[in-house]
């Protein structure tokens, strides 16, 4: 457990779970969320999947990712109280789509 509130101690991880909890999201979609660089988010996506707190699909050229927590009671609880998206990430999330570049 500690190493798993270690990884969630950075700030740019726990904003990728915040926004993965409850939906699916693309590398493309994370990148544009939070103004930063493609190599930057698969790195982050990289170790919270290698500690299995997160799950990558592939489909097609898109990896898709979402929270791996069904074996974690002690995420699932804390995940409770992790502020929500703020309208204007909503807003703009609904306007992002991998497939419009491809």
């Amino acid at each position: 457990m500690s190493d798993q509130f270690k990884l969630l101690g950075d700030r740019t991880r726990m904003n990728i779970v915040s926004l993965l909890y409850g939906q699916e999201l693309c590398v493309c979609q994370l990148v544009e969320l939070m103004d930063t660089t493609q190599p930057n988010i698969s790195q982050h996506l990289r170790k919270l999947k290698d500690a299995g707190l997160v799950r990558e699909k592939r489909r097609g050229q898109w990896s898709y990712y979402h929270l791996q927590l069904e074996d974690k009671p002690h995420l699932q609880e804390i995940f409770k109280y992790v502020p929500s998206m703020n309208g204007k990430i909503k807003d703009k999330l609904s306007k992002l789509s991998c497939e419009i570049g491809a």
